[in-house]
């Protein structure tokens, strides 16, 4: 049975969301209403991605290491969703990186549209997904929430996907 607790960060409220078969989603809340579960109050089984998504803001952690369990998602955009956690802290990469890392160069649009599905905002690291030009694309939360998690992790000039 799926459990949620929140936890606040510098960008807003932030809910999880899992179950024993790991966490299946992390999202941002616009309800007001909504307040942060105090650590000694999350469930046991998001206790794991609560702490480190704190150690995350907290510049203590740059790779996520969690069970997932997503609840939805076509086989490709899983694909893609795992892809994403191959693009390093500090680093960004293209659609068109992703769609050629799936062999796939063809499916840029696929690949955006998968990106704008990810259920795991931050974890899974969409928003270090940038335009083929280096420009700011679309974040599902928001471009300044995007612009901030790009300027904290500071990204370094590189070329291509782990460069």
């Amino acid at each position: 049975m799926a459990t949620t607790a929140y936890l606040d960060s510098p960008l807003g409220l932030l809910s999880l969301t899992g179950s024993d078969a790991g966490l299946s989603a992390v999202s941002f809340q616009h309800n007001e209403g909504l307040a942060a579960t105090p650590a000694h109050a999350v469930p046991a089984c998001l206790q794991d991605g609560h702490r480190q998504l704190r150690a995350y803001f907290g510049r203590e952690l740059r790779d996520f290491n969690l069970t997932y369990a997503p609840e939805a998602g076509t086989e490709f955009q899983r694909q893609v969703w795992q892809a994403l956690g191959g693009i390093g802290y500090g680093r960004t990469a293209s659609y068109l990186d992703v769609a050629r890392l799936l062999n796939n160069p063809k499916s840029v649009r696929a690949v955006g549209a998968a990106n704008g599905q990810n259920p795991l905002a931050i974890v899974w690291p969409c928003h270090r997904i940038i335009g083929a030009d280096g420009s700011l694309t679309g974040y599902a939360g928001g471009m300044h929430r995007k612009k901030w998690l790009l300027e904290f992790e500071q990204p370094v000039r590189q070329g291509g996907l782990f460069g």
